[in-house]
Formats: C-alpha cells, structure tokens, sequence
C-alpha cells in the first residue's frame, strides 16, 4: 500500500469570511508583512492551490487571514494500492499481429 499526501487550498473562502473579496483587500496587508507580489501573481494564488510556496509568504498570508495552517491547507493521506507490473498483463507476441495495420495491395488498373 502507498500512502497519497493530498492538500486542499481554502485562501479564497477564509478571505471571503474575514470580508475580503478581491486582491486590493488582501494585498496592503501582506505588503505591511515585507511580502511584494503583483496583482497577477496573487490572483494565480487565490485561484488555484500552488505546488511551492515561500514560507515567509506563508507566514504573511496566515497572519493576515488569522488562522492556522490547517484551516488554509488541510492536509490528508490516501491509501492507494500499488500495483506491481510483472510483464504478464500486456500483449504477447502472438498479440503482436492483431495491432499492425493490414498491409495494401497495390493492383494495376484492369
């Protein structure tokens, strides 16, 4: 069994309940914690979860919106089941015809 580490990404909603609706609201605060962005990038933050993130910026963002990194990015573990290859599954080589295409046959006009 592998375990699956999955995290969601909340900033929109607990933005949304401290009564910050768009990027102006949130960006004087985060400037006010030494953390400069642009406009585009934190609209690419609040719209989609981020794969890497500065901790600094981070620490800014939980700061600001006064929660815990739990309430921005709960965390879960997924158990998948591995799947061992053991060469058995795919086609053999008698399978080998069935997937080539038919060769064609070029005639002379009659």
């Amino acid at each position: 069994m592998e375990r699956k580490i999955e995290y969601g990404w909340r900033l929109r909603e607990l933005m949304a309940a401290r009564g910050m609706n768009t990027i102006s609201d949130i960006l004087p605060h985060l400037e006010d914690r030494g953390v400069h962005l642009s406009a585009s990038q934190i609209y690419r933050l609040i719209g989609s979860k981020p794969e890497r993130m500065n901790i600094v910026m981070f620490g800014a963002i939980l700061d600001t919106l006064d929660c815990t990194f739990e309430e921005l990015c709960p965390i879960s573990v997924v158990a998948t089941s591995s799947q061992i290859r053991t060469g058995t599954g795919g086609p053999s080589a008698t399978d080998s015809d069935t997937f080539r295409p038919q060769r064609a046959r070029i005639l002379p006009p009659s």
